[in-house]
């Protein structure tokens, strides 16, 4: 996987400061580690990657080895690593925070991927971001099987309820859209929101927060002239339902807001 958009030295630099004090007094120079990687419950591993360049950016002459593959469903070594000791260890906690917190976005993905499967919904991650982390966790909705939604503000439009009372409405709205030559999605609360953005032409319809029923009816309507989008406090018990409306896609935010941590470690060989 491409890995763009995050700086591993920052990373570190927030943990390391002046300085790895402990390793530096304990850990004799030059001294050589070998530890393995360890993804002590079962899920789906993201951020191998990421993990080696943590301890490449301290070590450029690091041997890491990937066991498992980003992607892969694991319970156990997903990596070895072999190089200078006190790189290792002064990059271990960064590395497996990364790896942990990816993981289980991937993981949490995983389940709602295999949740709506068969049914021909696509899961959507969201903005709902860590600040500094997006390429990263989005990185790891895709290792998940999910499909990334708009990266940012930059490469799409998404006209939400507040774009809309300052612009005069959804026909406007989308009117107005149209000039930055990019498809445009338009949030929609009801179902006369809906019949008023088919008739501007919008590309995709969101379907904020609607019932089960809405959601059907809403499917009707568009009849294919647009894409649908369900969003509004989905989760693993209804995403199914959701789902077998027949909408096209379903956004998820706790994709990225809620995902808990996998337990990873460093264990030395």
């Amino acid at each position: 996987m491409e890995l763009t958009g995050f700086d591993v030295r920052s990373f570190l630099a927030e943990d390391i400061g002046d300085g790895d004090v402990t390793t530096e007094s304990v850990v004799p120079a030059g001294a050589r580690l070998e530890a393995t990687l360890v993804l002590k419950e079962r899920g789906v591993v993201a951020g191998l990657e990421v993990a080696e360049a943590v301890f490449r950016e301290l070590d450029s002459d690091v041997e890491f080895e990937h066991v498992a593959q980003d992607g892969d469903v694991v319970e156990g070594e997903v990596a070895r690593v072999a190089g200078d000791a006190r790189a290792l260890l002064t990059g271990e906690r960064t590395a497996l925070n990364l790896l942990g917190r990816l993981s289980g976005i991937a993981t949490v993905t995983a389940r709602y991927v295999e949740a709506v499967e068969g049914t021909g919904a696509t899961i959507l991650d969201t903005r709902k971001t860590t600040p500094g982390l997006r390429a990263l966790e989005k990185l790891a909705v895709r290792a998940g099987g999910g499909t990334n939604h708009r990266f940012g503000l930059h490469d799409g439009v998404l006209i939400k309820d507040n774009h809309l009372r300052l612009g005069g409405g959804i026909a406007r709205s989308v009117r107005s859209a149209r000039e930055t030559g990019l498809a445009v999605e338009v949030e929609c609360e009801t179902l006369d929101d809906v019949r008023e953005a088919l008739a501007a032409a919008a590309d995709t319809i969101l379907l904020d927060n609607m019932t089960l029923d809405q959601l059907r009816e809403a499917v009707r309507e568009v009849g294919g002239r647009a894409k649908t989008e369900a969003s509004g406090g989905v989760t693993l018990d209804t995403v199914r339902a959701i789902a077998e409306t027949g909408v096209d896609f379903i956004s998820v935010g706790a994709l990225t807001h809620s995902a808990r941590s996998l337990d990873v470690s460093l264990e030395v060989r």
